[in-house]
C-alpha cells in the first residue's frame, strides 16, 4: 500500500527462553492514529521495543518509510523519523525543561515548519512556566508533557506513546488528549498505548487488540464501539 508508513509483519520476540510475541503484525498509514490495546503483559510494549530497536525480533520484518528497521541500531531508527514517548517518561532528571527539549532538537526530515521550543511551549504552556526547573522537580503530568515535547523536537514522522496517560490526574489526562488531537489534525502519524478507551475512540482511526503476543482483533472506532462488550475481556486489567 503506497501510504503505508510502518509495517510490522510476522514478528516473533523472546525474553531469554520465554516467547513474548507470536507473529505480531500491524500497520500504520501516513497521518493515521493507531492504538495497541490489551491487558498488561500481552506484548504491546515489547512490540514498541522491537520497532525502535531496543529489542531484536528473532523472526519477521519491520519496514518504516521504505527502510528495513530490523538491522538498524536504535539511534538510526530515531533519526529515520520515529519519536518515542516511553513508559515511565524517562526525562533527563538533571537537565532543565529547556535543556531536555534542546537536547533532542533536530530537523533531519527537513520539515518546512519544524518543532521549536516556542511551539512546544505553545502546545504545553505549563512547560514554559517551568522552563528552568529540573526534570526531577516536575510533577508526573509535567514530565509526560516534557517527554512528548522532547519527542516532537526530533520532528518525527511517527510518534509512539507507551502508556500515554497512565497515573496522571484527570485534568492532565484531558490536556494530553487535547494535545494528541492537535497533533493528529496536523497530520502526524501516531501509535498510542493506553487503557482510556473513552478518550481513544474519538481520536483513533484503527485499533489492534493484542492478546498473548498476537493481534486477536482489529477494526475502526465504530466497529470497536459496537463490539466493546464482547471484546472487554481482552482489554481489562
Amino acid at each position: 500500500m503506497p501510504n503505508t508508513l510502518l509495517n510490522v509483519s510476522g514478528i516473533d520476540a523472546f525474553y531469554g527462553p520465554s516467547q513474548a510475541l507470536f507473529g505480531m503484525a500491524f500497520s500504520v498509514q501516513a497521518g493515521q492514529f493507531v492504538t495497541l490495546l490489551g491487558r498488561n503483559g500481552m506484548g504491546k510494549s515489547t512490540s514498541v521495543k522491537c520497532i525502535v530497536g531496543l529489542m531484536r525480533p528473532s523472526r519477521g520484518a519491520i519496514h518504516f518509510d521504505g527502510l528495513d528497521l530490523i538491522r538498524l541500531p536504535s539511534y538510526k531508527i530515531g533519526r529515520a523519523g520515529i519519536g518515542l514517548v516511553p513508559e515511565g517518561r524517562q526525562v533527563f532528571p538533571n537537565l532543565s525543561v529547556h535543556e531536555n527539549l534542546v537536547a533532542t532538537a533536530h530537523n533531519r526530515q527537513r520539515s518546512p515548519s519544524p518543532w521549536t521550543i516556542e511551539r512546544i511551549y505553545e502546545l504545553f504552556p505549563r512547560l514554559s512556566e517551568r522552563s528552568g526547573n529540573l526534570g526531577s522537580n516536575l510533577s508526573g503530568g509535567e514530565q509526560q508533557m516534557l517527554a512528548i515535547g522532547r519527542a516532537l523536537m526530533t520532528n518525527p514522522k511517527l510518534l509512539i506513546l507507551d502508556e500515554a496517560t497512565e497515573g496522571l490526574a484527570p485534568i492532565i489526562r484531558a490536556e494530553i488528549w487535547n494535545c494528541l488531537a492537535t497533533l493528529k489534525q496536523q497530520g502526524l502519524a501516531i501509535i498510542c498505548i493506553d487503557k482510556n478507551l473513552n478518550s481513544l475512540l474519538p481520536l483513533a482511526d484503527r485499533h489492534y487488540i493484542v492478546e498473548k503476543g498476537r493481534v486477536v482483533w482489529e477494526g475502526n472506532s465504530h466497529e470497536l464501539g459496537a463490539q466493546r462488550r464482547q471484546l472487554q475481556a481482552y482489554m481489562g486489567v
